[in-house]
């Protein structure tokens, strides 16, 4: 019932799903980019209900407010404290210890303002948990949603980013203005 009322809502909306979610893959850290509007989670979520994919999501710890916060809750958010070093990578890293399905969504620029550089969480995240990175788009220009390449962090930080950056090169966020690599 929720991929077929997700479905149609992506249709109503003129959205489409341009490539399937990976198969094979039972956990990961999913990269989602550009992120410049609320839009990016409505959409997002559309998207995985269709795929049937259960993605669990890191969000500000401000949007789990009353009666906000239990509905983020329900539907995979994991809230996140921005302003602490509190050791996220190692917590997230530990969920995926003690899930054996698990994909956890992160926008990397950490907001839907323009940033000057990406945050790194994912890529440690990833390293340490020993999953793989898989990239996720939704390009506004097109209204589609795909995804890219799989990366296998290799603990090069330079060298695979070169490789993300290459896949969200041109991608268009609801705001292009806010989207920087």
């Amino acid at each position: 019932m929720k991929k077929k009322v997700s479905a149609i809502l992506l249709r109503l909306l003129g959205w489409k799903i341009s490539s399937p979610f990976p198969s094979g893959i039972k956990q990961g850290i999913v990269i989602m980019a550009p992120h410049t509007s609320l839009w990016d989670f409505v959409i997002g979520r559309l998207v995985f209900n269709v795929l049937k994919k259960e993605v669990r999501f890191l969000i500000k710890k401000e949007a789990f407010f009353w009666p906000l916060g239990s509905w983020l809750k329900a539907r995979g958010g994991i809230p996140v404290d921005r302003g602490k070093k509190n050791n996220m990578v190692e917590q997230i890293s530990q969920l995926f210890k003690s899930h054996e399905n698990l994909y956890i969504a992160i926008t990397p620029e950490g907001s839907r303002s323009k940033v000057h550089r990406w945050k790194r969480g994912f890529y440690y995240i990833a390293t340490r948990a020993n999953v793989p990175i898989i990239l996720c788009t939704l390009d506004f220009k097109k209204k589609e949603a795909y995804t890219g390449p799989i990366i296998k962090p290799s603990g090069h930080f330079k060298n695979d980013f070169v490789l993300i950056e290459n896949f969200f090169r041109g991608k268009v966020g609801k705001h292009p203005d806010r989207f920087n690599l």
